[in-house]
């Protein structure tokens, strides 16, 4: 143990009593403030408390390197920062972003450049006319998000063949009447025995080819669209159908029934069909469709027709826009494609980077749906596509009942695509804010106390996003680090070490 230093009052005894003997030894009556004994005096008590001060360092620094652990291992003034609660806040720092290291599973992913696009065969639907007819009402307004099922369209039929197959459906009904009634005379005469019996033949070989022919007729009106019911109407009441309905296609689901060889169908759901046909007369309310309303709006994307005007069959009507559900199509290099395959073989998800407003939204859990098979010649990358689901931002009605929505992602959309290639286990992982580069070195900042210490360490790996850091002694696990404003730290330590000006020079508070 030292010997403790003498007081500053024992020294002070001493010096009094000194000057108080010369004084009445030798005659002086005041020692004067430049005498050789006052200005010793004074240097005698400056160096005391020099030394005091310096014992108290060296037993602050004895009580320091007692302390286990390595919370101030390696620390000095050039490479330790102590900031305000202001600069704290202007740097982010707080519980969220000083936080203990923790160790984690660390995915390597590649970074490709990607856009959204359609799903071919399921985004675009268009509506065309089955039938040649006239356009005689257009419910479908452009812009406007309607529901499966939904009237969009009503024409008057002119198609040549569907009036002659009708007309050619009762005329014959109408043959088969009389030869019905015919029949029917002949038997009660052939009875009596007053002709033969082969006329009675005849005429049951004629009324067989009038039901044959009916059958084939029935068959072909199918075939232009025509329901079972519709038909049954036209041989009930005896009247053509002239008017014919077009609604909103049902999204194909691939129901299991919809390959039946007796079956027409329009859409993915039996029975139902998009296009109805109706008596002539006036407008009266659509019926709903079966599965009418399921299912995500349709956007009336553009129309082509107007009302009166005379359409072919086959012609587009309008197109609709499904987009519940999109593509990314992500453009990788040809050496990343291995990469890649081999992720959608592990069912690993891709991660979809939007930029929105100056800001990075991350879109994560995008499953892979596959990869092209032609590498693009010109600019030598493969194509691979990921699903999109999307989401509806805004759904508003104006004051005619017209709904329009906004969906948030669109085809054409730019994103950036992270597909994961490799996992690292048991990694130190920081944010890139949380690791500030200087030349050859990497530091991270480790809070001691009330102030950080700048702690250089070995970067693994380095991305967009992440920094991997060696466990190799420099950092531990638990160590509280600052994970972000590394850069603005390493500037104030900078500042610090060259001289700063200080900004309170001039200033009195």
């Amino acid at each position: 143990m030292k010997p403790s230093p003498p007081s500053k009052l024992s020294l002070g005894l001493v010096v009094s009593v000194i000057l108080l003997f010369l004084a009445f030894a030798g005659g002086v009556v005041t020692a004067s403030l430049d005498s050789p004994i006052s200005r010793w005096a004074k240097h005698f008590t400056a160096s005391q408390d020099a030394a005091e001060e310096n014992h108290d360092d060296n037993d602050h620094d004895e009580g320091e390197a007692g302390h286990e652990g390595h919370d101030h291992v390696g620390h000095s003034d050039e490479a330790s920062l102590e900031l305000s609660e202001a600069a704290m806040a202007n740097l982010g720092l707080g519980p969220e972003t000083v936080r203990p290291i923790d160790m984690s599973t660390f995915v390597r992913t590649v970074s490709v450049p990607a856009v959204v696009v359609e799903r071919p065969g399921r985004s675009r639907l268009p509506v065309s006319a089955p039938l040649t007819g006239v356009v005689t009402h257009v419910h479908a307004v452009t812009g406007e998000a309607v529901p499966s099922g939904t009237l969009l369209f009503q024409l008057r039929l002119t198609h040549e063949e569907l009036v002659n197959s009708q007309k050619e459906f009762l005329q014959t009904l109408g043959d088969l009447d009389v030869e019905q009634k015919e029949v029917a005379r002949v038997e009660g005469v052939s009875a009596s025995g007053a002709i033969a019996g082969k006329v009675l033949l005849e005429r049951q070989y004629a009324r067989d080819k009038l039901l044959a022919s009916l059958a084939s007729q029935r068959e072909a009106l199918r075939l232009h669209g025509l329901s079972v019911e519709q038909i049954q109407r036209i041989e009930t009441e005896r009247r053509l159908l002239t008017q014919l309905r077009l609604y909103a296609p049902i999204i194909d689901d691939h129901d299991h029934d919809e390959d039946s060889p007796d079956e027409m169908r329009l859409s993915g759901v039996a029975p139902v069909s998009q296009a109805a046909f109706v008596e002539e007369g006036p407008l009266a309310a659509p019926e709903p469709l079966e599965h009418a309303g399921h299912g995500p709006p349709l956007v009336i994307q553009s129309l082509s027709v107007h009302k009166g005007e005379t359409v072919d069959i086959g012609e587009v009507l309008c197109v609709l826009a499904d987009y519940a559900q999109l593509y990314i199509e992500g453009q990788a290099f040809e050496s990343d494609g291995a990469a890649i395959a081999e992720a959608k073989r592990r069912g690993w998800r891709a991660t979809a980077t939007v930029e929105n407003a100056g800001k990075e939204r991350d879109v994560t859990g995008l499953p892979i749906a596959y990869l092209a098979n032609e590498i693009d010649p010109k600019s030598r990358t493969l194509p691979f596509y990921v699903e999109l689901p999307n989401e509806v931002t805004d759904d508003t009605e104006n004051d005619r009942g017209q709904r329009f929505v906004t969906w948030r992602y669109r085809p054409g959309q730019r994103m950036q695509l992270q597909v994961p290639v490799e996992e690292w286990t048991d990694q130190i992982v920081l944010p890139t804010d949380a690791v500030v580069k200087e030349g050859p070195d990497s530091f991270v900042f480790v809070q001691n106390g009330d102030h950080f210490d700048r702690i250089a360490v070995h970067e693994r790996y380095r991305d967009r996003k992440s920094v991997v850091v060696a466990n190799d002694g420099a950092v531990f696990p638990g160590d509280t680090v600052a994970l972000t404003g590394a850069h603005q730290m390493q500037l104030a330590l900078k500042n610090k070490a060259g001289g700063a000006i200080d900004p309170h020079a001039g200033h009195n508070h």
